[in-house]
């Protein structure tokens, strides 16, 4: 049967049944990313984004396209993870925007609004290369303009685009060098083809379709420390609140701290005006809030399982364990009314170690994620919803974080965002040093924009595939050094190869090295990093700190 005409309900179920493909293989598409590293997230992001599309387009029950694609592109664009992710947002918003004022889309319309997604695309990248998503989306939009002049079955213009879309893919290789060199095709237009791939499976369907959901990894709310490893965890549940105080006593505020020492670890005890606000890593989460309920009432309680490595809100209209919890019951949702700000900080930071680096130098909310886990919009948008400032400066500390952060400032209605554009854990914090009073948003802006500038960012990790890059073999579990994101350093061992990677960055005219350590190595290899940094380089002062991030042993920032 011919498909002539897409109305809303049929967009809809064909977003779902390509959100769906794309979820299913998402992991072929991670895999194809270019470096080895453990933060191959392409796929992920890319189906974590069209999902929150298709989510928002079975919201509605129009039989209008042009209501629907305008549901699904805010979907994309609140759900936007990664660059990838928010390419893809992008292209859904074009293509939105193509169908204004449409009941429903034939080829021709249908041509148009691909044409209008990839130019949207486009537009938001600063700097676009070829080889990429958006030389996918071009070939496909190119095809459907011909192909609309040869039919007017949907069916048969969806098969023809896919099936360029396919070979322009298999050329990307010839325009990335990078590709060439890691031998895979452009996962992000991979992933582009898998959502046209399908809704051409679903194309004359008519029946329901579900959503695939994601798995509990993906699902984590980015306020949890979500990416500790079991061993690594001595207490299990992540526990925050506010107790709601008036001028609370140093001695108080004091005495609770000391206490929460001796049922749990990580703890940040931060005395404001009204409020105390807690955070405390435990087994016991009951005996930290039977504690607190001494002192004042709760409000934004917030309780995860770690081990589970996902968020495990408790319900405590359901599960009350004492009667005095049951009593403040009616507090716990209750948004705490924080002492209003000129700026507030929003920055993204994985490790519970590093995150209390961010909250002492002044971060108002910390959005656990990075390398693997990447934020969406929305995440920043709930953030920066959280503070009680006109003016917040967001830290991304992440090159594929950037642009969903840039993109949140568009979507912010009350409040002015500022993003600075670090791309590291260390430029966060080299521009978290800017934050001064009698500086304004857009003055702090700039100044933490030139600060960064004088950081270089080391990281070791280790290979999760077999591949060539550049001039370099690298086998699945060596040792990387990177300086600012490029592989220089191949190693067997970590402590070697981190020496090595430092040897290549460090020079006469640095002046500070800091040492932040993850999970999987000891205070006491770092301290023999240290020693041969002061050994080797006499004139540099180096600070040892636990960052406790997965993945990284160490991310190093030399100034």
């Amino acid at each position: 049967m011919s498909i002539l005409k897409l109305n809303g309900l049929r967009l809809s179920r064909l977003i779902i049944a390509g959100a769906n493909e794309l979820t299913a293989n998402k992991q072929l598409v991670d895999s194809m990313n270019v470096f080895p590293v453990p933060d191959g997230d392409t796929g992920t992001n890319m189906s974590l984004t069209v999902l929150a599309a298709a989510r928002e387009s079975e919201k509605s029950n129009s039989l209008r396209v042009d209501e629907v694609s305008k549901l699904a592109a805010g979907g994309a664009l609140r759900g936007a993870r990664g660059n990838s992710g928010v390419i893809t947002s992008q292209l859904f918003r074009g293509f939105s925007k193509g169908l204004e004022g449409l009941e429903e889309a034939c080829v021709t319309d249908l041509a148009l609004a691909l044409d209008k997604g990839v130019l949207t695309a486009y537009k938001a990248v600063m700097k676009p290369k070829e080889g990429t998503i958006l030389t996918v989306a071009r070939a496909c939009s190119e095809a459907g303009a011909k192909l609309a002049l040869e039919t007017d079955d949907i069916e048969v213009f969806l098969k023809g685009i896919i099936a360029y879309g396919h070979e322009v893919l298999a050329k990307t290789p010839e325009m990335l060098p990078v590709l060439k060199q890691a031998g895979v095709v452009d996962a992000g237009g991979r992933g582009l083809l898998y959502i046209l791939e399908g809704a051409l499976k679903h194309i004359n369907e008519d029946g329901p379709i579900s959503i695939a959901e994601p798995t509990k990894s993906e699902a984590v709310d980015f306020g949890a420390l979500a990416s500790i490893d079991n061993v690594d965890i001595t207490f299990g549940y992540c526990t925050e609140f506010f107790i709601n105080i008036h001028q609370a006593e140093d001695a108080t505020v004091q005495k609770l701290k000391t206490y929460l020492g001796t049922i749990g670890d990580s703890i940040v005890c931060v005395n404001d005006d009204e409020v105390i606000k807690i955070h405390v890593h435990t087994d016991h989460p009951g005996l930290a809030l039977e504690k607190a309920l001494s002192i004042g009432s709760l409000s934004g309680l917030k309780i995860e399982n770690m081990r589970e490595q996902h968020t495990n809100h408790i319900d405590f209209n359901t599960n009350t364990s004492s009667p005095v919890q049951a009593a403040e019951n009616k507090q716990i949702d209750k948004k705490p009314e924080l002492p209003k700000k000129d700026i507030g900080f929003v920055s993204i930071s994985a490790g519970a170690g590093l995150s209390d680096i961010f909250r002492n130098l002044g971060v108002d909310m910390i959005i656990e994620g990075g390398q693997t886990m990447n934020p969406s919009t929305e995440d920043i948008l709930n953030a920066v919803d959280q503070i009680n400032a006109e003016n917040i400066i967001v830290l991304p500390n992440n090159k594929n974080i950037i642009l969903a952060a840039e993109q949140a400032v568009d979507l912010c209605e009350d409040k002015k965002l500022f993003v600075v554009p670090t791309r590291s854990v260390p430029e966060g914090i080299s521009a978290m040093f800017c934050n001064a009073e009698g500086l304004g948003a857009e003055e702090m802006t700039e100044a933490m924009k030139e600060a960064i500038q004088a950081v270089s960012t080391v990281s070791v990790t280790y290979a999760v595939r077999d591949t060539n890059f550049g001039d370099k073999e690298i086998a699945e579990g060596d040792i990387l050094g990177m300086l600012n994101d490029e592989i220089v350093v191949v190693a067997k061992d970590v402590a070697e190869g981190t020496k090595e990677v430092l040897k290549q960055t460090i020079t006469d005219e640095n002046e500070m090295v800091s040492i932040y350590y993850g999970t999987d190595v000891t205070a006491e290899d770092a301290q023999e990093i240290a020693d041969f940094i002061t050994e080797s380089y006499p004139d540099c002062e180096v600070e040892i700190q636990s960052g406790a991030q997965p993945l990284y042993y160490y991310i190093i920032s030399v100034e």
